[in-house]
């Protein structure tokens, strides 16, 4: 979905799925610019209940990174913050958590959002 280039962030609403798997939210230039995949995964390909975050610069994908905070429920609605810089995507999850993941394509704006899996966006409001 091609959004207008925002600079500070956005919130992203919606309701997680009461089978869910997984869902991602991809955030960058495009489909093969990607400044954050940020991917929870409930249960799937080995990985319970952790969020895993990546990049993708010109189609190939970075190191992951992980987090076991996991304030997701099946079933649910939930609302994901994330700020950004040209150094990092500070990401903001339910429960208020807050971690960081670096702006590896040192992207100045991102106009590309898109979502895949058990999520339904609802809402999505940018700041």
């Amino acid at each position: 979905m091609p959004l207008s280039t925002w600079l500070l962030g956005v919130k992203v609403r919606g309701e997680v799925a009461p089978d869910a798997k997984s869902f991602v939210l991809n955030l960058g230039k495009d489909s093969n610019n990607v400044c954050l995949h940020f991917n929870p995964r409930f249960d799937i390909h080995g990985d319970i209940n952790t969020i895993v975050c990546n990049s993708k610069d010109g189609g190939a994908w970075g190191t992951e990174q992980r987090e076991s905070v996991f304030p997701f429920q099946p079933g649910s609605v939930a609302e994901v913050c994330i700020s950004f810089d040209q150094a990092d995507l500070t990401i903001k999850l339910p429960d208020g958590y807050t971690f960081k993941f670096p702006n590896r394509l040192d992207l100045e704006a991102i106009n590309y959002l898109a979502a895949e899996g058990d999520f339904k966006i609802k809402c999505v409001a940018f700041e």
